[in-house]
């Protein structure tokens, strides 16, 4: 992946520039004040670091930077489209930012519009800007452990703490969701066991209550009932003159004229069968009065029973019918609940099981970092010394703080229990200070160098921008910084700002930035240098407008010595 276009409007003396970028390692120079701090700003804005209005061209209302980047690492891709919660149609991604003269600031992706938290993770991803302390990766220590790991090919420890680590993480989501719940479960549960014993205890039956409402309306009328019944059976049966004595004689009646007259055999038989029914139908009612008996405590018993399901109804806010079936579903409730309860002892269980191997796989994984860091150190100062810096040590400062005890509650790091610190003492005699408190930009810029050179086969990033790294180094060690940048060249692009022509002619691609009069006004101009114009650029690096066919046979030479490291 590399950055293809820069492209920069109205930034300062910058009216309109765009370049277009090589693979490999590429050199801007200029005289000072040309503008190269210029287009290093710009991309420092398009990377995500904040502006000022000061920044603006001189009459104009809007500043703007785009940068089109190409990306050829699907991994790379992956964790982009995740960051903009889209899918990228094509292997690039061009960047924008927008800054107005009223103060606002806009940032885009792909035309997207983001936020320039956004902006500046993607531009995290793409280039590291060596030179520019806020943008600078390897300066913040979580970046610094992530490539001591790929130095040391820890991948696989590292994967495995950070697949325990999320697993630890989802576990402990789940128990804290469950754990919320407990109390209100607890009451649940507690609710529906009272009621399923209230309600078994009721013993409810389908139907009851129009049946005991029946039976309490028989036992107050009961008096009555029987009345009825004795009066029915004297009238049927019992009585002189009864309805089935009269029966009986207009049966015999019937039977004597039957020999007059066959059709009255019909009648006789008619009038036996009401004979026989009447008889029975007495017979029926002197049961039935026998069973109307007056009982007070029944009907006590059914009045209070009658009482108790109206209270359940008014309790549960359920006919009779519904509160037998609400009984069927507590069970099913109860067996949720608790399975819920069970599900968090099981998480519980889970959890410190999960949390266990965390520990043991976040001590492994510092047994091992600890061997990795000081070799990175020795092999970084190795570097250094080749840098010019003879004197300055370099301490990888591995510090470990072992995962708590609580797997509930105990922090879990993303990537181990450790903290690393890589420590410079640029001088001899002096303290060594974290990477990020270096104050010399040279100084930084060539750590960051060696630190790139032992880290070039592991660092993700396709873009690597180093300024002042030329910084109070001489012509000697300009030849070394223009071998190490040509090496780093092959695995990455570099863009390096320079003064020096021996660090200058190690590059594949050489622009040039000048200043020039555009009517009235100052502007700045890139150029992308031919070999004859790279001949008199060199020349003039190395002795001014004192040049001559002689500087351009030095500059040559220059160029053909460094060619075979390209």
């Amino acid at each position: 992946m590399a950055l293809v276009e820069l492209s920069v409007q109205n930034l300062a003396l910058i009216e309109d520039v765009r370049v277009e970028l090589q693979p490999g390692f590429c050199v801007w120079t200029g005289e000072t004040g040309a503008g190269k701090s210029l287009l290093l700003g710009a991309l420092g804005l398009l990377l995500g670091e904040r502006g000022s209005v000061d920044l603006l061209r001189a009459g104009a209302e809007e500043l703007r930077v785009t940068g089109r980047f190409e990306l050829d690492s699907p991994q790379l891709r992956s964790e982009i489209e995740r960051l903009l919660d889209d899918t990228l149609e094509e292997d690039e991604i061009i960047l924008a930012r927008r800054l107005q003269r009223n103060g606002r600031s806009h940032a885009y992706a792909n035309d997207r519009p983001v936020v320039l938290s956004t902006l500046k993770q993607i531009g995290n991803l793409l280039v590291d800007l060596h030179g520019q302390r806020e943008t600078a990766s390897l300066l913040h220590p979580a970046y610094q452990l992530q490539l001591l790991d790929a130095y040391g090919r820890l991948d696989a420890p590292r994967q495995k703490y950070g697949m325990l680590a999320e697993h630890v993480r989802q576990l402990r989501r789940q128990q804290q969701t469950l754990s919320a719940q407990r109390q209100q479960r607890q009451r649940e549960l507690s609710l529906v066991r009272f009621e399923r014993d209230e309600l078994d205890q009721a013993d409810l039956k389908p139907g009851e209550i129009a049946e005991l409402t029946s039976e309490r309306d028989r036992l107050m009328h009961a008096q009555n009932l029987q009345a009825f019944a004795a009066l029915a059976t004297a009238e049927l049966y019992d009585d002189e003159g009864s309805i089935v004595e009269r029966l009986g004689k207009l049966q015999r009646e019937a039977q004597s004229w039957a020999a007059f007259d066959t059709n009255l055999e019909e009648v006789v038989r008619r009038l036996e069968g009401l004979h026989v029914e009447v008889q029975d139908l007495a017979e029926v009612l002197r049961h039935l009065g026998q069973r109307w008996e007056a009982d007070p405590e029944r009907l006590d018993d059914v009045e209070r029973r009658l009482q108790f399901l109206r209270r359940l109804e008014n309790k549960y806010r359920r006919s009779l019918d519904d509160l037998i079936a609400y009984r069927a579903s507590l069970d099913e409730y109860e067996t949720r609940l608790q399975q819920q309860e069970d599900d968090l002892e099981r998480v519980e269980a889970e959890l410190a099981h999960a949390y266990g191997q965390l520990r043991e796989a976040a001590v492994e994984l510092s047994k091992q970092r600890q061997r990795i860091a000081e070799r990175l150190a020795k092999e970084t100062q190795k570097q250094l010394a080749d840098l010019g810096m003879t004197g300055a040590r370099l301490e990888a400062i591995l510090e470990t703080n072992p995962l708590g005890d609580d797997p509930v509650h105990a922090e879990v790091p993303s990537w181990g229990a450790d903290q690393l610190e890589l420590m410079l003492a640029a001088n001899p005699g002096e303290p060594a200070l974290p990477l990020r408190k270096i104050a010399s930009g040279g100084e930084l810029s060539r750590t960051m160098l060696a630190l790139q050179s032992v880290l070039a086969d592991h660092d993700p990033r396709g873009t690597l921008v180093f300024d002042e790294i030329d910084a109070n180094v001489g012509g000697r060690l300009g030849d070394v910084l223009g071998q190490k940048l040509a090496a780093l060249g092959r695995t990455h692009q570099v863009i390096c700002v320079t003064h020096l022509p021996q660090v200058a002619s190690y590059a594949r691609h050489h622009w040039t930035i000048r200043k020039a009069r555009r009517g009235k006004r100052t502007i700045t101009q890139i150029h992308l240098l031919e070999d004859n114009e790279r001949l008199d650029e060199l020349a003039s690096m190395l002795r001014g407008e004192a040049r001559g066919e002689t500087t351009r046979q030095e500059a040559a030479a220059m160029l053909e010595a460094a060619r075979r490291y390209w």
